[in-house]
């Protein structure tokens, strides 16, 4: 029954939580994260838009339990694996989705409908949109944007415009940079972890993931050195936290190219210390310096 549970955990990733963290993003750019009422607004619906999340998980997982049996990493998720029925995969599923719609909706109607948004949107990548090379990329950035709406929303905290575009750029540049992992894997072992891998090779993937990364160091700095940003924030020296983005874009074209280990954005974070240690300083930095 334990190992049914550790099993079910799995399935449900609670790992990949750490995206949901976008929520917040609007409170915390506005100044705003300290504000008991707007912070508990945005708990909650972290906690919904993750049980839904974990539900999209699960439904792309039954819909790709053959194509992951062939991977050397995904093989061993819980129901490529076998470690748990499709019946019950699809039972927590529902159960998910029901708790997540249910929190989101008490919470806002308006944020119920862009998180109803979502889920088809991914139900739509799990069945079509992954096959289709460029697109499948978009739609997981696009993913990233829906979630700072969310936060936006239930927290009526506007968005800098400058944020949108490069939490879209910066999702965009992570995507990529799995999509160049498939290609690896493919290359090195014949293993076509992906249809849509025909649509894309190294010299492609390694041209526009520097362009994105290179995109989303020049968004940021616009970002942080605007007069409209300094003027309303009161703020002279955020743009002094660019030298952590550099450092962490270095760090991570490090795992692209260099150590050739870029399949997972969430496992980077969360195991490597000097990441870590770089977004702590920013976050620190960043929060010093606005509050």
């Amino acid at each position: 029954m334990n190992i049914y549970l550790k099993n079910i955990f799995k399935l449900i990733r609670p790992h990949q939580y750490i995206k949901n963290l976008f929520i917040f993003t609007p409170i915390f750019f506005a100044g705003q994260i300290v504000n008991a009422d707007l912070f508990l607004n945005a708990l909650l619906m972290f906690i919904a838009f993750s049980l839904i999340a974990s539900a999209v998980y699960i439904i792309n997982d039954y819909h790709d339990i053959e194509e992951d049996r062939n991977h050397p990493k995904k093989r061993l998720r819980p129901l490529a694996s076998g470690n748990i029925r499709k019946s019950d995969a699809m039972l927590i599923a529902i159960a998910l989705l029901a708790l997540g719609f249910a929190g989101t909706f008490s919470l806002s109607t308006e944020a119920f409908l862009i998180v109803l948004a979502y889920v088809i949107m991914n139900i739509g990548y799990s069945f079509v949109f992954k096959h289709i090379a460029i697109l499948d990329v978009n739609i997981i950035a696009i993913g990233f944007v829906l979630r700072l709406f969310v936060g936006s929303v239930v927290t009526e905290t506007s968005l800098s415009m400058w944020i949108v575009i490069m939490t879209f750029l910066l999702a965009l540049f992570m995507a990529l940079a799995k999509r160049r992992d498939d290609v690896l894997i493919y290359l090195e072992s014949g293993n076509k972890m992906r249809e849509v891998v025909d649509g894309y090779n190294l010299k492609f993937l390694d041209t526009v993931i520097t362009i994105m990364g290179a995109s989303v160091i020049i968004v940021y700095t616009i970002y942080t050195s605007s007069s409209e940003v300094v003027e309303r924030a009161n703020a002279d020296y955020l743009y002094l936290t660019v030298l952590f983005v550099v450092f962490g874009m270095m760090r991570y074209f490090q795992y692209i190219f260099v150590l050739k280990d870029s399949g997972s954005p969430t496992q980077i974070v969360l195991k490597d210390h000097l990441l870590q240690f770089t977004l702590l300083g920013w976050g620190l930095t960043f929060a010093w310096i606005l509050y």
